[in-house]
């Protein structure tokens, strides 16, 4: 977003006129319990213990069997690679200018509100995203329908069901646009509470089959891919997630460090208030928990091509592979044997 200069207008509004706020949408997955439970091993990063059991076995009454141990200890190490900063310089007079409404207080809650807090969703959502799909999970892109929607969330519900994630706690994600077909669904039976003398009627989805539903995030807060050069903005390559199906449990929203510091006028600063705040941050898709999370997008349009004899480094070619029904662009640095690379047109 291009930095307008102060307006020095003689008179002012009272109270700042900007744009409708973004929320913190998924406030409930930025405070998933997984947080609490793994602790940092280092600067930036997480191990993740996961124990695996053999099964039992028939035992012998006449003669002793086999002892040893019969499980295993691995670590998953998770990096965090997420550096956010934001500063900003305040002359005095400024403030005194602008009626009091150009101050540290003012400009912090606009970006927050415009720009920290919808980059954090954006951020989740498209890390999730390929964090799914780089697992190896499907993406379900059927073409969504009042008559087909509770079908297909119905299919995204035995997906879970089948990788063993409780029903208790799933939350449903949609855009608006998915929320109002919902409302609309076919074969969707309603009952409505009429109380004596309350004439208004509430239509909102609050739950379906036990789940949470959150049908208003915005459908620029749900793309596949952002461009987090400065601020966030939709990346070219992006496409539209409609639906995000998940449990918290299956992922953490770690935060490493935050700080947030105000100077007072000095030379150091020229006489300026000096305001700058950083976080080390990341979101990931829990190991072996990836049965956690469905989404459904939109189809990919673009063309993929197989290489007929792959040649040099893939990953600075812009080689794509295949991974669940989603091209992803690979990091293989060599070419890999058995591997089927793809070009995008």
């Amino acid at each position: 977003m291009a930095i307008t200069g102060i307006n020095y207008a003689e008179q002012y509004l009272t109270t700042l006129l900007q744009s409708f706020p973004y929320v913190l949408y998924f406030g409930e997955l930025f405070a998933t319990p997984a947080n609490g439970r793994y602790q940092f091993t280092g600067p930036s990063t997480i191990q993740i213990p996961n124990i695996n059991v053999n099964g039992r076995k028939d035992g012998n009454m006449d003669q002793l069997t086999t002892k040893g141990r019969n499980f295993g200890l691995t670590y998953k190490t998770l990096e965090l690679t997420r550096h956010r900063t934001w500063d900003t310089l305040l002359h005095p007079e400024y403030v005194n200018r602008t009626n009091g409404m150009a101050t540290i207080a003012n400009a912090t809650q606009v970006m927050n509100q415009e720009e920290k807090f919808p980059e954090m969703s954006a951020y989740l959502v498209s890390k999730l995203f390929s964090d799914y799909v780089e697992a190896g999970k499907n993406v379900v892109t059927t073409t969504l329908t009042v008559n087909n929607i509770l079908s297909v969330f119905d299919d995204m519900m035995v997906s879970m069901d089948d990788a063993r994630v409780p029903r208790a706690g799933r939350i449903l994600y949609t855009t608006p646009g998915v929320g109002k077909l919902l409302k609309e669904a076919a074969d969707l039976q309603r009952s409505f509470a009429v109380q004596t003398g309350n004439q208004s009627v509430q239509r909102q989805i609050a739950n379906l089959d036990n789940v949470k539903i959150v049908d208003y995030i915005p459908t620029d807060i749900m793309k596949t891919a952002y461009d987090f050069s400065a601020g966030w903005a939709v990346g070219a390559t992006a496409r539209q997630i409609n639906m995000m199906l998940v449990h918290p449990d299956a992922v953490i929203t770690p935060i490493k460090y935050t700080f947030a510091g105000l100077d007072e006028p000095s030379a150091a600063h020229q006489g300026k208030y000096y305001y700058f705040e950083e976080s080390f941050e990341d979101v990931f898709l829990l190991p072996l928990k990836e049965g956690g999370i469905v989404f459904h997008a939109d189809a990919d349009t673009a063309t993929y091509t197989a290489v007929s004899n792959p040649s040099g480094n893939p990953k600075t070619l812009g080689y794509y592979v295949l991974s669940g029904n989603t091209y992803i662009l690979t990091e293989d640095e060599a070419v890999v044997a058995g591997t089927t690379y793809y070009t995008k047109s």
